[in-house]
């Protein structure tokens, strides 16, 4: 699954309808890894997982990103709406709750030193409000990058249409939900073959083969991602 960051850039430009078309990286993936495993994520994340990551993560030491993502995430079925203008929606809190129970790790010599949660966050997915012009977003990167979300909405909690921002193209989201737009940017990186952020590499490593169990067994692991896995597994 890996490739020259720019071969990611020579697809989109040889099969443009992937920017035109909602649902290619879907129909891709599923050519690639079958229906069962393409449905794993959206099938068992609020069933298996969700409540799990909370409750491990209410065992960690605190900060105030820590506590403002398990408000948001966790959610009472009845009583008051949490603060409209806090975080994201229940769901994608819960999986940015993934960060700081499976902590990026360091990268190489030059970056020594621990990653935060919230700074591998901004890798993973990037707010802006209705009205932003979309171009101008795509024109102000200046280094070409893994995939990421674009989250376009009134506000964080109240999100209108997604984007993967891939290699300066935006392919909009066929899901309208923080789970679906999740789900089709884990799928972008086997569809484009591009590799994983280092930031979020452990994070989406566990998706990977603890959800959507890909190739688990051959998937190089950190430590961290193994025994959460077999936590959240019991």
């Amino acid at each position: 699954m890996v490739l020259d960051p720019q071969q990611s850039s020579n697809v989109l430009t040889v099969f443009p309808r992937f920017k035109d078309i909602k649902g290619l990286v879907e129909q891709d993936f599923v050519l690639m890894f079958g229906e069962e495993i393409s449905g794993k994520f959206l099938e068992k994340w609020t069933t298996a997982f969700k409540k799990k990551v909370i409750q491990q993560c209410r065992k960690l030491q605190t900060t105030s990103e820590l506590e403002d993502l398990l408000l948001a995430a966790d959610v009472p079925d009845s009583g008051p709406e949490v603060d409209d203008s806090i975080g994201w929606d229940s769901d994608l809190s819960s999986i940015l709750l993934l960060l700081h129970l499976i902590p990026p790790s360091a990268q190489g010599r030059k970056r020594p030193g621990k990653v935060s949660a919230s700074q591998a966050e901004k890798h993973l997915v990037v707010f802006k409000k209705i009205g932003t012009n979309i171009q101008e977003h795509l024109d102000s990167i200046t280094t070409s990058t893994q995939p990421y979300l674009l989250a376009v909405g009134r506000s964080r909690k109240e999100i209108h249409q997604f984007f993967i921002i891939l290699d300066k193209n935006a392919i909009a989201c066929r899901s309208a939900s923080s789970l679906g737009a999740f789900d089709e940017l884990f799928k972008a990186h086997f569809v484009f073959a591009t590799t994983y952020n280092p930031m979020l590499h452990n994070m989406f490593t566990f998706i990977q083969t603890t959800v959507y169990n890909i190739d688990v067994g051959k998937v190089k692991e950190s430590p961290r991602v193994a025994e959460v896995r077999a936590r959240l597994l019991q």
